[in-house]
């Protein structure tokens, strides 16, 4: 009886089962595959009742059932589809109850024709969704690396100003080039690191700059390219959550700029920046190419670097980073040291005490090489041999409390 439902019960089973998921329901072909999955499954398990009664059912894990899998994937469903056979599997017990009840009222037979089934029916499903799931996730993971190689093999064309036009790039990727771009690389330093964590903080990042679709490759298993789209400048303050959530993370960011040339340039910018933090072995985790691009033309040679910020700040190179923050903020408020105590939060005179201390360090006046000082000095916090611990992303209490000590 249960192999050979009516059409009505058929059609009812079917509704009941595919209104479980919108997104199956809703789509023709994906509903035509799970409905012949569910029946399938129906037939299976009562053809295995009827054959060797009260014997475990092995998972129903057929190829048609394994390349329903496949589709449910390729569709972007997770495990979570599978709720459908829960559905379908209580439908189903409904209509073996009511079929015991119309064979017989004797208690004995009643529990005989459904205690067993029941546990049978129950292991069934649970060993069969478990196949499922995990054929989904083979399928999830080559699709994943299906997908990141061919996305990353037209952005290294787009990036080598090869022949490719931009409407099939834009269709392959899915990502439009006429518009502001800022692109970012994101990365460990040690490539054994949890890559889940760079996913988080793609995700992260695109949140807190308002792109909730950006483009992304995988670089390699320890480092993330990603570019996103219509943002407004990106600051410190946008970055910070990135920082705190993912502390074991480096991001360097590129500078904005439109079209398929500003694609490039702001990945290349970004690009620039990591050597550079690589290359001076940096203790920052976040950097923007704005702030470092003049200490990452410096820096390309670490040496000469060194040679540099070595003649042009003296015996300066190893005094506080106090007194450092404090000559660097005297030049860019343009040599006046009333600008410059308000933006430190101190006394003019304490900015006047800490200039001359500089001086008499400085190997040459600061007068006639403020633009040489304020170089090195920049150089000088970039790299990751300084005598005490950047501040990545100073706030305002931060500075006026580093300038009061």
């Amino acid at each position: 009886m249960a192999l050979n439902p009516s059409r009505e019960w058929l059609e009812e089973f079917d509704r009941v089962t595919l209104a479980a998921n919108a997104t199956i329901s809703q789509d023709p072909g994906l509903a035509a595959v799970v409905t012949r999955s569910n029946r399938a499954n129906l037939v299976y398990f009562a053809s295995a009742m009827l054959r060797t009664p009260g014997d475990p059912v092995p998972p129903n894990l057929s190829a048609h059932t394994l390349r329903m899998a496949r589709d449910l994937v390729r569709r972007g469903l997770d495990a979570s589809a599978l709720e459908v056979y829960r559905i379908g599997h209580n439908v189903a017990w409904r209509r073996w109850t009511e079929i015991a009840f119309e064979l017989t009222s004797d208690p004995e037979e009643l529990r005989e024709l459904l205690d067993v089934p029941f546990r049978s029916a129950n292991e069934f499903v649970d060993a069969t969704l478990a196949g499922i799931a995990a054929q989904m996730q083979a399928e999830y993971e080559e699709l994943t690396q299906d997908i990141g190689a061919q996305r990353r093999k037209i952005v290294e064309l787009i990036l080598d100003d090869a022949p490719i036009s931009r409407e099939r790039a834009e269709a392959r990727l899915g990502y439009l080039f006429d518009r502001p771009h800022t692109a970012a690389i994101i990365w460990y330093d040690e490539p054994d690191d949890d890559p889940a964590g760079l996913d988080e903080a793609v995700d992260l990042f695109s949140q807190a700059v308002g792109c909730p679709r950006p483009l992304t490759v995988m670089a390699s298993a320890a480092t993330r390219w990603i570019w996103v789209k219509d943002v407004a400048a990106l600051t410190p303050e946008q970055i910070r959550e990135v920082q705190d959530k993912t502390p074991d993370v480096r991001i360097a960011i590129g500078s904005t700029a439109s079209g398929i040339e500003g694609f490039r340039r702001s990945h290349f910018d970004a690009l620039t920046t990591q050597r550079m933090m690589a290359r001076l072995r940096s203790r920052q985790r976040i950097a923007f190419f704005t702030d470092v691009q003049m200490v990452a033309l410096l820096t390309e040679n670490p040496y000469g670097a060194d040679d540099f910020i070595r003649t042009t700040l003296g015996d300066f190179e190893s005094a506080s980073p106090m007194l450092h923050m404090t000559v660097l903020t005297f030049i860019k408020a343009e040599c006046n040291a009333s600008r410059a105590a308000k933006l430190l939060y101190t006394h003019r005179n304490t900015v006047l005490h800490r200039l001359e201390t500089a001086q008499r360090l400085l190997p040459r006046p600061l007068d006639h090489t403020i633009v040489e000082v304020a170089v090195a000095i920049e150089a000088l916090q970039w790299r990751g041999k300084r005598t005490s611990a950047a501040v990545e992303f100073p706030t305002e209490q931060q500075s006026m409390s580093a300038a009061q000590r």
